[in-house]
């Protein structure tokens, strides 16, 4: 849930999710990857939960409607680019930009394929909680940041403001844009999406001010209404140097890839990833149904089929 647009370093191991635990996946490859002749898929799943919410409609519909074996893989987002390389994982169904891994992988060595767009447009922004944005309407020009930077001061801020960002491994310019704007703030990671939303309630719950890092789509705009900060406009080519960024995110629409063997090879499966494609309204509704109503994927999933019948029969076709 992020605009991604620029490659940040990224160190993560794979976990093999299945009933039987968690295999470290660093060193092999899934025994469902790239099987060929095989009625098994493999998808690459990132740490965020609308990530979690495309891999589990994808998943129940595979094995429900299909009849393939589904084996997912949690990864961070510039290793899966590896592991889709390598045929360890089939399929990345939310990528949200990453020009250098794509150069090399599609264009120029062509072990990955394009899988088509989700159908949903991702953004990256800084925000405020609305609250405090209606109590002081400029804090939403960035111009105006360090006039609250005492207010956004945390214990682990120091004696700078806070920006809140989530897992070092998400691809962010926010370092960068500190700098160049000659702001006041430190940004401090909460270390996962989870960590960064249990924080934004906390704050929310006490009607503190805070200032983070955040993305949409995004269910916790539901529950946790937020207002962007207005950075300096992005335009092509701003953020092409990741130290002299200086520039907001853009809008994109979210991508989907597929290693090459199983785009050509994959059947009845690969064509169905390539028709997967959604709403904005429908990743919220499955994302909703999990982190916020405790459903495991497959019973959001499940009930988002239930209900779209006409939206995903079309991709069975």
């Amino acid at each position: 849930m992020r605009l991604r647009t620029t490659t940040a370093a990224a160190a993560a191991g794979l976990l093999l999710l299945t009933g039987c635990g968690a295999a470290d996946m660093t060193q092999q490859a899934s025994p469902f990857a790239n099987a060929q002749g095989a009625r098994t898929v493999t998808l690459s799943v990132q740490s965020w939960v609308g990530a979690q919410a495309n891999v589990a409609v994808a998943q129940y519909l595979l094995e429900h409607e299909l009849g393939y074996r589904v084996d997912t893989v949690q990864i961070d987002e510039v290793p899966a680019w590896d592991a889709l390389s390598q045929g360890r994982v089939d399929a990345l169904l939310e990528d949200w930009g990453h020009p250098d891994q794509e150069r090399r992988y599609v264009d120029d060595k062509k072990t990955i394929a394009r899988g088509g767009d989700l159908g949903v447009t991702g953004h990256i922004g800084w925000y405020v909680p609305t609250y405090f944005a209606e109590a002081h309407p400029d804090v939403t020009d960035w111009k105006n940041l360090d006039k609250y930077a005492e207010r956004f001061r945390t214990p682990e801020s120091g004696g700078k403001g806070q920006l809140m960002d989530g897992s070092p491994s998400y691809v962010t310019n926010d370092k960068a844009l500190v700098e160049n704007l000659d702001l006041d703030y430190q940004v401090v990671f909460a270390g996962s999406e989870a960590a960064q939303i249990t924080q934004i309630r906390r704050f929310a719950q006490e009607k503190k001010p805070f200032l983070t890092y955040w993305y949409s789509p995004q269910w916790l705009f539901e529950k946790v209404p937020m207002t962007e900060v207005k950075l300096p406009a992005y335009k092509d080519g701003c953020d092409a140097d990741p130290e002299k960024v200086a520039c907001g995110y853009p809008q994109t629409p979210l991508q989907k890839y597929l290693n090459a063997d199983f785009a050509r090879t994959g059947g009845k499966a690969a064509a169905f990833l390539k028709k997967f494609r959604w709403t904005t309204e429908d990743q919220n509704m499955v994302s909703l149904l999990i982190a916020d109503q405790k459903l495991t994927p497959e019973q959001a999933a499940k009930k988002w089929v239930d209900s779209h019948e006409s939206t995903w029969r079309a991709w069975l076709s």
